[in-house]
């Protein structure tokens, strides 16, 4: 079965874009592309941790709404909320209203901030498992890598980070090109991972 599928300009993306309309924007300006910024890397984890069981495009057609839910995803603002603010999430049908995932992305922004305290960044931390030999594209849901971050974010606390969410993270922040063979956006996915001054 191809892995690619032509998108509005005739040109081979990733075949997942056919899923809906507004992936191939998604897929064309972000997916797979190197990050190192920590809020839009914690913003990542919460989302793949929300989208657990659900699809993809039901938390990307939401995102704005958690953005402005979530204080942008700042973990410091976050990591403020209280029960009231779980209760006021609760009744935000703009959003997923899973009392446990809420709970769960407040609990990782505290641990965000220790994580941050003991390894100087989230960036920092995150790309210390960059894969060296990753998986052939679009073949994997998890990773000895992703196993292994998994793993360790339990251990510091963290909830709602199963090695294939963090595998999905991984993919889309670019800490591996799994871009399919093909795909139109590999080789400027490949590019940008080149040109990419990895956190330390």
């Amino acid at each position: 079965m191809s892995k690619t599928v032509l998108g509005p300009d005739g040109r081979a993306r990733c075949a997942w874009c056919q899923s809906a309309p507004e992936f191939f924007d998604y897929h064309d300006m972000e997916w797979g592309y190197p990050v190192s910024d920590d809020q839009r890397l914690f913003e990542k984890l919460c989302l793949e941790s929300f989208q657990s069981g659900l699809s993809w495009r039901t938390i990307l057609n939401k995102r704005e709404n958690f953005r402005r839910a979530f204080c942008d995803f700042d973990f410091n603002k976050m990591a403020e909320f209280s029960e009231a603010d779980i209760e006021r999430l609760l009744q935000d049908a703009a959003i997923i209203r899973h009392r446990g995932k809420i709970e769960a992305v407040i609990n990782n922004a505290r641990r965000a901030q220790e994580l941050v305290a003991q390894e100087g960044s989230l960036a920092a931390y995150v790309w210390r498992y960059e894969p060296t030999s990753p998986p052939e594209p679009q073949t994997a849901s998890t990773s000895a890598e992703s196993v292994g971050m998994s793993k360790d974010l339990k251990k510091r606390g963290w909830k709602f980070v199963g090695p294939t969410t963090v595998f999905a993270f991984m993919q889309a922040m670019g800490l591996i090109n799994d871009h399919a063979i093909g795909c139109v956006s590999r080789e400027k996915a490949a590019q940008m991972r080149r040109d990419f001054v990895k956190p330390v």
